[in-house]
């Protein structure tokens, strides 16, 4: 059973030093779930799988036990290349996801050519209320939208987003960092007028600050526009 022999190989794989470490990034992860693979040879193991023809049968087994076999799972995912099918297998896997880590490994190769159809499905993933599949949406937009693909309407659909969990607000701030960086004079309104909540309005400012891509005058302005904590 290919279940079993993946488990086999993720505990071949294990790095417990790794695993105790990556415990202390993923709070939301029950510990006793992390075999502690790295994430290299996790990418390595989804190569070597992705063309196994029982792998339909690990990807059709949810949920799984262990955080790195959803870390697998993400990866296979990844490479897959026809949209269709990419699509299916987000959305089969998106309710099982309850990690930031897993969340942000999910990005289908396949996507970056159907950007169009793709928007159908973000809106329907970020209106849906569920934590990762928002995050994951965003992430969406953010990797694959501020670039040639931009447009105003995507940084309002991310704007009006209001969310009580953490991972949720911290990627709305990611992606108003990057915005900024790659799209600052269509962006900056944003922070200028307040149309984040206080914390990820203050989140972005701070990734702002820290990030490369940011010029020393923007950062200097962005400063600025802090809103102090009441």
């Amino acid at each position: 059973m290919i279940n079993d022999v993946i488990k086999e190989r993720l505990f071949e794989l294990r790095d417990i030093e790794y695993g105790e470490f990556q415990k202390k990034l993923i709070p939301t992860v029950n510990p006793d779930t992390v075999i502690g693979v790295r994430l290299p040879e996790i990418k390595k193991l989804a190569k070597e799988l992705y063309t196994n023809e029982d792998i339909e049968d690990f990807l059709n087994t949810l949920p799984h036990k262990y955080y790195d076999e959803n870390q697998l799972h993400a990866f296979l995912i990844t490479l897959e290349k026809d949209f269709g099918k990419a699509v299916y297998e987000v959305e089969e896997f998106l309710p099982y996801v309850d990690n930031w880590a897993v969340c942000d490994s999910l990005s289908p190769k396949a996507f970056k050519k159907h950007k169009i159809e793709l928007l159908t499905y973000i809106r329907f993933w970020i209106e849906s209320g569920e934590t990762y599949a928002v995050r994951f949406g965003v992430k969406m937009l953010m990797s694959l939208y501020l670039d040639d693909d931009f447009s105003p309407e995507y940084p309002e659909i991310v704007a009006k987003i209001r969310s009580d969990e953490y991972y949720v607000n911290m990627m709305i701030a990611w992606y108003f960092a990057t915005a900024l960086a790659k799209q600052y004079d269509s962006v900056i309104s944003y922070i200028e007028n307040r149309l984040l909540d206080t914390w990820t309005h203050n989140k972005a400012i701070q990734k702002c600050v820290e990030s490369r891509r940011i010029t020393p005058e923007q950062k200097e302005y962005l400063k600025t526009l802090k809103v102090k904590n009441k």
